[in-house]
């Protein structure tokens, strides 16, 4: 087991730091959207394994996260693509309490699914 300070951690921590200072609200929404499908990922392989308060953690991150790119959208202003997000944020959010008090990776793919979408939309927008 590493030590509480991992300087591959570390260096990595680093490297994100430096991406977010230098981030587009753009590349921020991106870099949001994969953390959140590596983190279903690594959820799914905690329920899988019985992993209970590892999965715990990556569906906090994840609801986390989801929240996040949800209080980016001006809703005032964004017109109908916002409120669909919103309201596909919203879908997600639910999904994932549903899965995790399931103990369900089955519960977890149409939250992925949605999200790859959600994903592949905003890199045709660039």
């Amino acid at each position: 087991m590493l030590n509480e300070y991992d300087p591959f951690n570390a260096y990595k921590q680093t490297a994100l730091d430096a991406q977010v200072a230098a981030a587009t609200p753009h590349d921020m929404v991106r870099m949001l959207l994969e953390g959140l499908l590596e983190e279903l990922e690594r959820a799914a392989g905690h329920m899988e394994h019985q992993r209970y308060e590892a999965k715990g953690m990556s569906i906090h991150k994840c609801l986390n996260i989801v929240h996040g790119l949800d209080s980016m959208l001006d809703l005032e202003n964004g017109g109908e693509v916002a409120l669909s997000l919103h309201r596909l944020y919203d879908f997600c959010s639910r999904q994932l309490v549903s899965a995790s008090v399931e103990n369900s990776a089955e519960a977890l793919v149409p939250v992925t699914q949605v999200m790859t979408n959600v994903r592949e939309g905003w890199t045709n927008l660039n």
